[in-house]
């Protein structure tokens, strides 16, 4: 009988194979071919061929790097990337955990705040920034109006966005409003998740509400605030529509990040390779940033 069972796989075995001989061979021909053709076609001059001229391409020696290093632009959308990011991710999470802090207390209304509070995180980004560029408008905006309400009319002439030295202060803004009801949610369900059982305890041994949070609550949230911060980091490190929308990168490149910059030398100045040189770097410092944060993060862990 076994003979018989593995005389009859076997054969079923042939069969399926022979079956599936066509579509290999229509895999090999229509598909594997070409690329194997394309890939060889392409390393023929050791170059990638224009795809106009069909001319290979010419290896510039660095000249698009050199470029950024020879300009001012470079340097100043570093400063001003790194500089927003610090601000609003440091804002970020102080300010999202004394939300989760107060919605993780028994108060009226907690469950209607929470789905409130998320508004802002499912508007469109593009939206936020139109919603943020008519509050901060100078001449009808609602944000002058309590400026001028708050110091019984002697500042007439707010207009955050339009001076140079609040207008990334003001992109900041409309990143937090938007950003902070995520990072609550995610705190709020570290919290949560603490035992009460061990807050209980450091209860009766004395400890006071900061010292219980200290040393019971923060160590069961560290996880959750790694992955919080870090989404956070990624998220204002490439931020674009924002500033795009909002500012431009203006006023007088006040609000110029990699992200406007990379975009304004590719799609405006027409300078592809130096719109990617911009882009590399820019990975390049985001990726380092988060490596070092978490590697931060692990020492704190392990010590």
């Amino acid at each position: 009988m076994k003979s018989r069972t593995l005389q009859r796989s076997r054969a079923d075995l042939l069969f399926s194979f022979i079956l599936d001989i066509p579509a290999l061979l229509m895999t090999v021909l229509f598909i594997i071919v070409p690329i194997i053709d394309s890939v060889i076609k392409s390393f023929q001059d050791y170059g990638v061929r224009n795809i106009i001229s069909k001319k290979p391409g010419v290896w510039n020696d660095f000249a698009n790097y050199v470029y950024l290093a020879k300009t001012d632009g470079f340097l100043m959308a570093s400063i001003h990337t790194f500089s927003f990011v610090l601000g609003v991710v440091l804002l970020q999470f102080l300010l999202a955990l004394l939300l989760a802090l107060i919605l993780n207390t028994e108060i009226k209304g907690a469950r209607l705040l929470r789905s409130v509070m998320m508004t802002p995180w499912v508007v469109p980004t593009v939206i936020s920034a139109l919603i943020w560029m008519w509050l901060f408008q100078p001449q009808y905006g609602f944000i002058k109006y309590l400026v001028n309400l708050v110091t019984f009319g002697n500042v007439h002439d707010f207009a955050m966005l339009n001076n140079p030295r609040t207008a990334l202060a003001g992109v900041g803004i409309a990143a937090l409003w938007k950003q902070i009801p995520l990072m609550s949610l995610l705190l709020l369900a570290g919290l949560q998740s603490v035992p009460q059982e061990i807050n209980e305890a450091a209860m009766i041994d004395g400890a006071n509400k900061f010292r219980r949070f200290v040393s019971v609550t923060l160590p069961y949230l560290s996880p959750v605030i790694k992955v919080s911060i870090s989404m956070a980091i990624i998220e204002n490190f490439k931020q674009f529509p924002l500033f795009w929308t909002m500012t431009g990168g203006g006023p007088n490149n006040a609000t110029t990040t990699l992200a406007v910059l990379s975009y304004r030398e590719a799609f405006v100045s027409m300078n592809l390779g130096s719109g990617a040189a911009v882009t590399t770097l820019w990975m390049l410092m985001m990726v380092l940033v988060v490596f070092f944060y978490n590697r931060v993060f692990r020492v704190q862990d392990l010590g």
